[in-house]
């Protein structure tokens, strides 16, 4: 008798379904430090945009540092 062979569809739309939220919270993490970037140099009036730049480079850094540890958890779950 031949083995019974499990389906990957469930297994693939689960995992676009992990990664697009992850890349869905990355986009929301830098907007989100755009936006107060934006909003204290408004407040401030500074002539440079220095708290958006430095908002923005900070959230990118904490989204792809998020990236990462969300990706390390699920590779540990598939393996067991």
């Amino acid at each position: 008798m031949k083995p019974l062979k499990k389906s990957n569809k469930g297994n693939t739309s689960t995992a676009y379904a992990k990664y697009s939220g992850i890349a869905l919270q990355m986009l929301v993490i830098i907007g989100v430090g755009t936006f107060i970037g934006v909003q204290l140099d408004n407040y401030f009036e500074t002539n440079s945009n220095g708290f958006t730049a430095g908002l923005s480079l900070f959230s990118v850094l904490v989204a792809i540092f998020y990236v990462v540890r969300q990706i390390i958890q699920i590779s540990k779950k598939n393996d067991h």
